[in-house]
Order: structure tokens, then C-alpha cells, then sequence
């Protein structure tokens, strides 16, 4: 099926994990957080309650677990007293979350100059910075909220009681926030939820680091008696994971130290930083659920959750792992949330997990593409793909730098095979090549040591290597989210790119959405685009179906 039955399949999935349980988890008001019941402690090997929340998933159609043998047990001894689990599970939880040490949210010192701007001037800057758009995500039934904090138009607007983290932004010689990171951080260090919908390469990773930093020094309790680091940071892949880590070493601000914990790096180098003692742990979700299981990290100390690309983690599958983490996170935290877009299966994440958030979005939350990249397509067959994709590297500046992404591993394989034998000096990256591969091929470009990476949709994000020129989709992405994210690779940092991709018939399903994308960033669409997506609706008409998604197919040359 395509991503997008995957991904409702997925959906659905979550919403019985969510019923599961009967009526668990935190409900917050303005006023307090309270728990409902539902456990969520790590030790549930011996626990009544999951053991009982297990039998009762298996009833159906009202029927008792064990009545398919009436003979074997006395289903009068298996009847489950519910309200008194929930209660139980409820005095539990109270007790288990007031053991938590104190936590301080709010930081921020707003600046007379800030307080003083009018809402024609808030919204005159909110319009002149990427036209940013600021709201509370879900309405109360009053249609009243609390109100949202003023941009900052200057670092020492948000920044300026802590002159050593003024110090370390000089230092990176930044003139002014960029327009997440202007609304962003009034937000965060007023200690509210954040979800921040903006492309890759807008500083959205500082949007959220240097409060973290600052809350991680604001907590009243000494950092060695807090057990265990204050933040959390999940991200979708190893590579993405590693880019915040490089991120968060090029500020030294009081010895704040971090981990990056990944699946395919060194495990025991890793637990060893954790044990050593850590105050931001940077993660993708799956070593992560590995290492609590085992009891290497303890996330009931985690008081800052971001949630980064959001949108990409579920698109991977990553739901399951997030929420159980989720459930050993003390519910008062504070939470961030990054997203390139912003589906249901996010939105609903939010909603389960976020007290009142605000949301933060430069330009549209309709999908976008970039404006700052030409974006060229040409439909091609297939078997011409591999003459065409020489004829563009043989026509490549010196001063270029090339990604080509392809649909499969193999493929990758293949045409970076084909370069070389070609004397054509490469690199690649996607999920079955060794980590210190990896690494390397990522140095190797952003270095300049070869100018052309050839990968999968591993690397579509995370990457940042602010100074590629190109985009090439060799095969067209699963869906027009992956299209958004490949082509945002370049054009990154104000600076201007191209994307080049190869459509084949089999790729007609995708060319309605494809056109929205072009004509919102105003580019030119070949009339082959626009003829393929009035066949392929045509065909939806007389009932085709989908159809036409046969990936990989045609005759290959090599």
C-alpha cells in the first residue's frame, strides 16, 4: 500500500494503544496537573495492573478471556474490579510523581522595548520575518486563551541576564535570530509548550537548544542530585541525532555536557557517557527504549522533551517506541515539538502529550517547498535515467555540490559502482553501510573531498550541508512529503538552489500534488507534468484506483 495507508494504519494502531488501559494518563488544567491512573512505571514485570490491562485486551464481543474453556477455571474468580485497579494505579502514580524533585519553567525577563510594541508593530515583524504565524494550537471552549509573549528582535532580548551564553553567540558571529528562533524563544523561556513548524536550515535547532540550556541551569536542585540529565532530544535518525550533538559542542556554556545515543554506534561508549553523568541526552527512539529496559538511563529525570522532525518519526514508524518512553516522563515537563509539516498523526501526538502549547510557523502550514530552490522536472523512461543522470555530472561546475537520492539501497549502490568505474570520484550513504561509513561520507562532502553524495531517504534529513547547489531525485520520492524534505537539502542558510527530478509514468499518482508544490513557489510545470495528472485522475474516475506506483520498473540498463 502507499505511505499514506501506512501511515493511517499506523494511526489506528495508536488510537487503540491510547483507549488501552481505561482512560489512563494526565489531565491538565490551567491550574494543576492531575493523573488519571495508568500506571507507567518500568518495573512491569510482577505488575498486577499491566498483566490485568493484558487479559482485557483480548475480551471480544464482551466474552470473557478464559470462557472458551468453562471446565478449566471459575471465571468468578477472574472478574476484574476496574474501579479499584484504576484507583490503586492512581494512588500509585501520585506517589511515584511527587517524589520528583521541584521544577522551574519560566526564565524569562521580558525587556521593556518588547513589552511596549504595539499589535501593529508585533504583527508588522511577525509579517516582515517569513511571515511568521503564532497561536495557541487547541481552543478552549470559551474561545479565550492566555496570551502569547511578544518576538524578540535581539539576542540580549532573550538572552541578556546570562552574559556567558552572549558571549558563546558572538563568538558564532550571528547578527540577529532567525524568525523561529525570534518567537520561539520568548515562548520557551516563559516555560511554555512549543510546536514549531518551519523547513530545515531556519534555526530551529538553536530555537530550542539554548533554553534548554538555560533551564537545565535553572533548576533549583544541584545537577548531582537530580538523578540523571534534565533534557531530552529524540530524533528520527542516527544522522540528525549527531548534527544536534555537533550543535550543542560548539557552546560551552557551564560545563553543560551531552550524549548522543544511536543505533550502529559504540554501545559501550555510550553507556559509559551516560554513567559518567550527562545533562542532555540526544537519542534516536529506538537505542533509546533499549537502553531504559536495561536501566542504563532513567528518564523520570528528563524535565525538557523535544521532539524533533516529529512528522518524520512517525513517518518511519517510530509511534510505539515514543509513547513508551512518554509514559516514564514526569507529566509537568515542558515540551517541544519540531515538524517540517503538520499531519493528523502529529497533531494527534500533541494532543496527547502537550499542556496548551503554542504553535510557532513561518510561512504556511500547508506543505511547501522552499522559494529559494528552481525546482526542474523532466519525464523520463526509465531505462534513459542513467544516460541523463551522466550527462548532468559531466556538466557540473567545480564550485558544485550534488545530492542524488535514490529509492532503494541497492540502487544507491549501483549507480555510486557505475561513478567510480567511470572515474567518477563519489560517495554514499543510506541505512545498510557501517556508521563510520557513514560518517565519513557526510565529511567527505561537507569537506569538498567529493562533490557528489548519492543516498537514500535516510539522509533527506538531518543533513546539513549548508553549501549544496543541487537536489537530484533519480527516483521520485514514496510521496510529496519526501519531495518537500529531498529538495529543502539545498537552497539552505538564504542561500539559492536547484533541484532536478526524473518522473516515469509509474510515477503519475504524485503529479497532482507535485503541480500544487511547483505553483505555490511559482515555478514553471512541463505540460508532460500536467498531462500525467489529468490521465491519472481520468483513470481514478472510471475506477482505476491508484494505480501506476510499480517502483523500480522498466527495463535497466545496469
Amino acid at each position: 500500500g502507499s505511505s499514506n495507508d501506512r501511515r493511517s494504519s499506523r494511526d489506528d494502531r495508536s488510537n487503540r494503544y491510547d483507549s488501552a488501559g481505561g482512560g489512563g494518563g494526565w489531565s491538565k488544567t490551567n491550574e494543576s496537573s492531575s493523573y488519571k491512573g495508568g500506571g507507567g512505571g518500568r518495573d512491569r514485570g510482577n505488575n498486577d495492573f499491566y498483566e490485568s490491562g493484558r487479559r482485557s485486551n483480548n475480551n471480544r464481543g464482551g466474552s470473557s478471556y478464559h470462557s472458551s474453556r468453562p471446565d478449566a477455571y471459575d471465571t468468578s474468580d477472574d472478574i476484574i474490579d476496574w474501579a479499584s485497579v484504576n484507583k490503586a494505579s492512581e494512588v500509585a502514580a501520585k506517589e511515584r510523581w511527587a517524589k520528583c524533585p521541584p521544577l522551574v519553567k519560566a526564565f524569562y525577563n521580558e525587556r521593556e522595548e518588547v513589552a511596549q510594541m504595539s499589535p501593529i508593530e508585533v504583527a508588522a515583524f511577525r509579517e516582515a520575518n517569513n511571515n511568521i504565524v503564532v497561536e495557541r494550537t487547541f481552543k478552549d471552549e470559551s474561545g479565550k486563551s492566555k496570551p502569547i509573549p511578544n518576538p524578540v528582535s535581539e539576542f540580549h532580548q532573550a538572552f541578556g541576564d546570562f552574559p556567558d551564553l552572549m558571549e558563546e553567540l558572538r563568538k558564532q558571529n550571528f547578527t540577529k535570530p532567525s524568525p523561529i528562533q525570534a518567537q520561539a524563544w520568548p515562548v520557551l523561556l516563559q516555560g511554555e509548550d512549543l510546536i514549531g513548524i518551519a523547513q530545515t536550515g531556519t534555526g530551529k535547532t538553536l530555537a530550542f537548544l539554548l533554553p534548554a540550556f538555560i533551564h537545565i541551569e535553572g533548576q533549583p536542585v544541584p545537577r548531582d542530585s537530580r538523578g540523571g540529565p534534565n533534557v531530552l532530544v529524540l530524533a528520527p535518525t542516527r544522522e540528525l541525532a549527531l548534527q544536534i550533538e555537533k550543535e550543542v559542542a560548539k557552546y560551552q556554556f557551564r560545563g553543560i555536557k551531552a550524549v548522543c545515543l544511536y543505533g550502529g554506534g559504540d554501545r559501550r561508549a555510550q553507556i559509559n557517557v551516560v554513567r559518567s553523568g550527562v545533562n542532555i541526552l540526544i537519542a534516536t527512539p529506538g537505542r533509546l527504549n533499549d537502553l531504559v529496559q536495561e536501566g542504563v538511563v532513567d528518564v523520570m529525570s528528563i524535565t525538557y522533551l523535544v521532539l524533533d522532525e516529529a512528522d518524520r518519526m512517525l513517518d518511519m514508524g517510530f509511534e510505539p517506541q515514543i509513547r513508551k518512553v512518554l509514559l516514564d516522563v514526569r507529566p509537568d515537563r515542558q515540551t517541544v515539538m519540531t515538524s517540517a509539516t503538520w499531519p493528523d498523526g502529529v497533531r494527534r501526538l500533541a494532543q496527547s502529550y502537550m499542556h496548551d502549547p503554542i504553535q510557532v510557523y513561518i510561512g504556511t502550514l500547508d506543505l511547501a517547498a522552499t522559494h529559494t530552490v528552481t525546482q526542474l522536472v523532466e519525464v523520463i523512461d526509465e531505462e534513459d535515467k542513467f544516460h541523463r543522470i551522466n550527462e548532468f555530472v559531466r556538466d557540473m561546475l567545480p564550485t558544485d555540490k550534488v545530492i542524488i537520492f535514490c529509492g532503494k539501497k541497492t540502487r544507491a549502490d549501483d549507480l555510486s559502482s557505475e561513478f567510480i568505474l567511470s572515474g567518477i570520484s563519489c560517495q554514499s550513504i543510506h541505512g545498510n553501510r557501517e556508521q563510520a561509513d557513514r560518517e565519513q561520507a557526510l565529511e567527505d562532502i561537507k569537506s569538498g573531498a567529493v562533490t557528489i553524495l548519492i543516498a537514500t531517504d535516510v539522509a533527506s534529513r538531518g543533513l546539513d550541508i549548508e553549501d549544496i547547489t543541487h537536489v537530484v531525485n533519480y527516483d521520485f520520492p514514496r510521496n510529496i512529503e519526501e519531495y518537500v524534505h529531498r529538495v529543502g537539502r539545498t537552497g539552505r542558510a538564504g542561500r539559492s538552489g536547484v533541484s532536478l527530478s526524473f518522473m516515469t509514468r509509474s510515477d503519475w499518482a504524485v503529479a497532482a500534488e507535485l503541480i500544487k508544490i511547483m505553483e505555490e513557489a511559482n515555478q514553471e510545470v512541463p505540460d508532460e507534468v500536467r498531462n500525467m495528472a489529468t490521465r491519472f485522475a481520468a483513470r481514478q474516475d472510471r475506477g482505476g484506483g491508484r494505480g501506476g506506483r510499480e517502483r523500480f520498473g522498466g527495463n535497466r540498463r545496469w
